[in-house]
């Protein structure tokens, strides 16, 4: 999945410049290090900006003029030797961003014959100094604290070790989130679900945590969307459906129509709006008009939710922030409640109405009929899909007692077996810690009854997600 994320990642090494003249080509050395890294980040993320070797307080404050001017998002400082910590200080306090230091050793050990078979004192400390990384990092970390500079630390080898290098990739993936979401437009249509009052949120709170911009749209703009849409037009939308969905012979070919004008639409409205994400929810009672797009929606919302534009029903907002944080890790994070519990598998059914993340369907999405939508006002046709067999992580926003909000988050299982065939995506979930505990254990935290569910274990994701910006997260399982 292609992520719309403008992030800008700051590097820099350190060293002191005290010891180039006393030490031949150890700084040659370092910065080819510097090189290592530089060339193992663009693999993830290619726009990078390298300040190079800061190894004086004059080389510190360029850079830190560099990074704050070009708007760096997340800073990796490579600790390549010994530096002092007024060298580095500097660079980080303007740009008042996360810092990663990367503690990285260039080999898994000194090679301890050769180096103390070395008759030359002064080439046996150069040699020592270029494995000298963990060295500095207490004195940094001792700084950065009493300042205020939040920052984190992976510890291990600059060559052949797959958890530094993952852990890296996964800093970087959790800071492209926070950029896509300091940037994200969601859209709220329609009102709040009457009396589901676990839904409501405080929209400030979401500006404060995640940034970007919230549109607080009317039904009635894609009530009036839907009058432009052309005859060629429908026909080319039912032809997608026919192409994307399995659409069941007992769905009224009216219906499905009002859904492809409805499809046309809503993307015109995304368009116009430049919108990321959607939350909405409208009765539509005494205006048919309203009530005829509001009930045909779920098509059109569930292909906008497969390509880029998560979207919650049920005007929850809060879980539209967390469709669109999955959507960004590339994982989905399709729409999702308590369905029902099934003890004698030990596993909790969860789905729900509406649209879902037709990209993480196992097998290819059926669309069915409904007589009554879904005890709502209005009829149409509906989708009924289970996310794909395997692992899979829930993520719910919550809004925590006295204001402010955390991440809640599980990793489970989704598995085969009997789902209920009502026109709802649907899944069975097994959980580690069993459906009772986890049932008990996720309540326990307060959460609105809806979540988000992407595949793929992702929850150390999430916590460095957090951390990037500065919320908690609570793990259940």
């Amino acid at each position: 999945m292609k992520l719309n994320t403008t992030l800008k990642i700051g590097l820099f090494g350190i060293g002191l410049d005290t010891y180039w003249p006393q030490f031949e080509g150890l700084k040659e050395r370092l910065e080819g290090y510097l090189g290592v890294v530089e060339a193992k980040l663009a693999t993830v993320h290619a726009n990078i900006l390298n300040v190079g070797l800061v190894d004086s307080p004059d080389k510190a404050f360029e850079a830190g003029k560099q990074f704050k001017t070009e708007d760096v998002d997340i800073i990796f400082l490579y600790v390549t030797t010994y530096a002092l910590s007024s060298t580095v200080l500097p660079v980080v306090q303007r740009a008042k961003v996360p810092v990663i230091i990367l503690n990285l050793s260039p080999q898994a050990a000194i090679d301890y014959t050769s180096f103390n078979a070395m008759t030359d004192r002064t080439k046996m400390t150069g040699e020592w100094l270029a494995y000298c990384s963990a060295c500095p990092v207490p004195e940094i970390a001792n700084v950065f604290n009493r300042v205020g500079i939040r920052f984190h630390q992976i510890t291990g080898m600059l060559h052949h070790d797959a958890e530094t290098w993952r852990e890296v990739s996964e800093w970087v993936e959790a800071a492209k989130v926070v950029n896509i979401m300091a940037y994200n437009r969601l859209g709220c249509m329609g009102h709040y679900y009457s009396g589901m009052l676990d839904i409501y949120s405080d929209l400030t709170q979401h500006y404060a945590h995640f940034g970007g911009h919230i549109e607080l749209l009317e039904v009635e703009e894609l009530a009036e969307l839907r009058k432009e849409v052309s005859q060629a037009e429908i026909i080319q939308r039912l032809q997608l459906f026919q192409e994307t969905f399995d659409i069941q012979l007992d769905c009224p070919p009216e219906e499905l129509e009002k859904a492809a004008v409805t499809s046309v639409a809503l993307e015109r409205l995304v368009e116009k709006h430049k919108l990321g994400s959607m939350a909405y929810y409208y009765k539509g009672t005494g205006n048919p008009e309203n009530e005829e797009a509001i009930a045909s929606i779920i098509l059109g919302n569930s292909l906008l939710t497969a390509n880029g534009v998560p979207v919650a029903g049920e005007y929850e907002i809060k879980n539209a922030q967390a469709m669109k944080i999955m959507d960004s890790f590339g994982v989905g994070g399709s729409f999702t409640e308590y369905y029902a519990m099934d003890f004698a598998d030990d596993v909790v059914l969860m789905g729900h109405d509406g649209p879902g993340h037709i990209a993480i369907a196992e097998g290819k999405t059926k669309v069915r009929p409904l007589k009554v939508y879904h005890g709502k006002v209005g009829k149409g046709v509906s989708v009924e899909m289970s996310v794909k067999n395997g692992p899979v992580t829930l993520l719910s926003v919550v809004e925590k007692r006295g204001g402010g909000l955390m991440l809640l988050v599980a990793e489970a299982e989704s598995v085969a077996g009997p789902i209920l065939e009502i026109g709802n995506t649907n899944s069975r979930y097994k959980f580690s810690i069993g459906a009772r505990k986890f049932v008990n254990d996720w309540n326990s935290h307060g959460p609105a009854h809806h979540c988000a569910i992407g595949i793929g274990h992702i929850s150390s994701k999430i916590e460095k997600l957090g951390a990037l910006l500065g919320m908690e997260v609570r793990k259940v399982c």
